[in-house]
């Protein structure tokens, strides 16, 4: 993508010299580094949206609908120029085209998350909510093949698991920022060079998921 170490570096720096936003920053790396859609997304304060919905469903937890993705390769100029025009959105990452979601509960999502490293096998960005889910980032496709790939290892109802696939049409809230007023998102495994360009299959971590989802639930 044209990027290298130095390129983070120049970011970062950049931020620093400049006073640009931590959010910002988040935004730049996320479409100059991994390559990346973001979109702004709304706010909530005291469980009202900044969409200004009345009765809105997931308030400070979806896109604005009137904000245009900031397109994967923009500068940090070009975010701060996009994001001056939104102020105090959220960060969220469209899902399904980079990568898809594995869904879990963060406790489960951590320990899972121990059991992977240790085994040494392939892992992407590995995210937390305020809310008390993990999200693994997983090559695209994972969530429409994630019943029948679940089935084939034994498990018949992905419901019971507390285990869910989220793909197209999906949005997931990006740290640094707030979700639902909760509390900030955080990265339990951040984005690296080796990973986040090239989430792993489903397939290689949905096993261990699913069995310490189960076990969690036992």
């Amino acid at each position: 993508m044209g990027f290298t170490i130095g390129g983070i570096r120049e970011i970062r720096s950049g931020t620093r010299r400049r006073g640009r936003s931590g959010e910002c920053t988040a935004v730049a790396e996320f479409t100059g580094l991994w390559g990346w859609d973001v979109v702004p997304g709304a706010r909530a304060s005291g469980g009202a949206c900044s969409c200004g919905r009345s009765g809105c469903p997931a308030p400070g937890a979806h896109p604005l609908d009137f904000a245009p993705v900031v397109p994967a390769g923009a500068t940090l100029d070009e975010v701060t120029k996009a994001w001056s025009e939104f102020p105090g959105a959220s960060v969220m990452l469209p899902v399904g085209q980079a990568f898809d979601v594995i869904e879990v509960s963060e406790p489960a999502g951590r320990r899972a998350l121990l059991r992977l490293e240790r085994m040494g096998l392939p892992l992407g960005p590995v995210a937390a909510t305020p809310d008390g889910r993990a999200h693994f980032l997983v090559a695209p496709g994972a969530a429409a093949g994630l019943p029948r790939l679940l089935y084939r290892m034994g498990w018949d109802d992905p419901a019971a698991l507390d285990l869910r696939g989220l793909g197209p049409g999906s949005h997931i809230t990006a740290p640094p920022s707030d979700r639902g007023g909760l509390g900030p998102v955080r990265w339990l495994r951040p984005p690296a060079l080796d990973s986040a360009t090239r989430p792993p299959a489903a397939r290689l971590l949905l096993g261990t998921l699913a069995y310490v989802a189960h076990r969690s639930r036992a």
